[in-house]
């Protein structure tokens, strides 16, 4: 009995150190300590970006079904510039981990610079596109003109600024890769928490603020986001992070970019694989009708509530191993992995059941119009029906990403996405005439094959081997 109070109080003592950032250590000791210290942060992180994700899409939910639409067809279009952010993301937590593994933190402050200045390049190319040709980029995506009319704005707004998403994303992977995974959990904290205050005042209206609708709510992004972005270079010219920069440290590195670019190829493709795949899904389900559509980007933000946590996990699977490679521990590396997957799919199979037996429910929420709330429990519960997979497919993608192979990931995501997913979604979907039980039963069974490939591909161990 004595010892039970000691262990609440050893595991909240820890809680605590992991959200202050106060443990650095990663290379030795304990690797279950390790994996908390870190997950920790970066669950809670990715946790109140679905928490924003949720309240986003209850608010905009009032306005009308287009505007939900406008915001699936949007946001279909906007992980493209997220498949960016998360490629060249994925280069600086692994070069910046490799370089913090090998106690060289010159080397790692050389490479969050260059990071940030090929982020800056590729965001004000992309948002001076959609500020431009937002009506034009909808109607590509299959939206009505009615639809076009109500919701061109979000789109423009969302993707012309979407340099606070992409610099948010890069910023917060510097921070992990350095395993300063707390900074990039409060940089979220401050940029959502923001979002959920603003989102109400600029959809609705209040005060001298008028009402701008379902546009309302990409203002609210810019500015969270945008707020956030501002913490983020304060904590890195002036805060508490391993990585401290000054402005005369922004010169043009071409060796570091090389490198830099050379491994974030391999991210991007990787994630534009998935999601470009993800855009003809979209285009195939707008197929069926707003209502369907607005089911399904319903259900779709409910599972990023319990996606993004398991993603913060995958994350921490990443920062260990790029920092254990560094450090010439591979096997601590591996078991730091397997660790690590086994605890996610423990989570991820508890939120299937849930799902599985509540999906109805949970879908009304958010929208009682009756097919949307049948076809968003359907996709709830066909999708939840794989989350165990998802969640061993999310670390060992990551753990190759985390250790520099940026390649192997890339060939399977080709596999099962494009090969696969897709061709599969087109004839249950359409030829079959499945309709949008096609897509999901498409989506299911890719995210295993992907499971499955990435696990039989890491146990050959050429990870181990990739220099950075």
């Amino acid at each position: 009995m004595s010892s039970q109070p000691f262990s609440i109080k050893k595991l909240f003592n820890y809680f605590w150190i992991a959200v202050t950032g106060k443990e650095q250590e990663f290379t030795k000791g304990s690797i279950r300590k390790a994996i908390f210290m870190l997950s920790i942060p970066m669950i809670l992180e990715m946790l109140m970006e679905s928490i924003f994700a949720l309240v986003d899409i209850a608010y905009v939910s009032q306005v009308s079904v287009n505007a939900v639409a406008t915001i699936g067809l949007t946001e279909s279009v906007i992980t493209l510039v997220y498949a960016v952010a998360i490629g060249l993301s994925m280069a600086a937590t692994a070069i910046v981990a490799r370089r913090v593994g090998e106690k060289d933190l010159m080397g790692a402050q050389t490479a969050a610079v260059q990071a940030i200045l090929l982020g800056v390049l590729v965001a004000v190319s992309v948002g001076v596109i959609g500020f431009i040709y937002s009506k034009e980029i909808l109607g590509l995506m299959g939206a009505e003109s009615d639809l076009i009319a109500e919701g061109y704005g979000y789109t423009k707004w969302l993707i012309g600024g979407n340099i606070t998403i992409l610099l948010l994303f890069l910023i917060n992977a510097i921070f992990r890769g350095a395993g300063d995974a707390s900074i990039a959990m409060w940089a979220l904290v401050l940029s959502n928490g923001l979002n959920i205050i603003l989102d109400p005042i600029f959809i609705f209206g209040w005060g001298p603020i008028p009402e701008y609708g379902v546009m309302g709510a990409a203002i609210a992004t810019n500015i969270g986001r945008g707020t956030a972005v501002i913490f983020q270079l304060g904590i890195l010219f002036f805060g508490w992070s391993k990585i401290r920069l000054a402005l005369s440290n922004f010169v043009l590195n071409l060796k570091v970019m090389n490198n830099l670019i050379k491994v974030s190829i391999g991210g991007i493709v990787q994630f534009l694989i998935g999601t470009s795949s993800w855009v003809f899904l979209m285009r195939i389900m707008s197929e069926f009708g707003s209502e369907v559509l607005a089911g399904y980007t319903i259900a779709i933000r409910v599972m990023m509530f319990t996606l993004m946590p398991s993603w913060g996990m995958s994350n921490a699977a990443a920062t260990l191993v790029g920092q254990n490679l560094g450090a010439k521990q591979p096997s601590r590396a591996e078991k730091s992995v397997w660790l690590t997957g086994k605890y996610n799919a423990f989570f991820m199979g508890l939120v299937s059941i849930i799902y599985l037996l509540l999906a109805k429910q949970i879908v009304s929420m958010f929208n009682d119009t009756p097919a949307v709330v049948n076809n968003g429990a359907l996709c709830l519960q066909i999708i939840a029906a794989g989350y165990i997979f998802y969640a061993y497919g999310m670390v060992v993608t990551n753990a190759f990403n985390g250790s520099g192979d940026t390649k192997t990931p890339t060939k399977i995501n080709l596999i099962s996405f494009w090969l696969y997913q897709l061709p599969l979604a087109y004839i249950l979907a359409l030829v079959l005439e499945l309709g949008a039980v096609g897509v999901f039963i498409a989506i299911t069974t890719a995210e295993v094959l992907l499971a499955i490939l990435a696990i039989v591909w890491f146990k050959r161990g050429k990870w181990k081997t990739v220099e950075v």
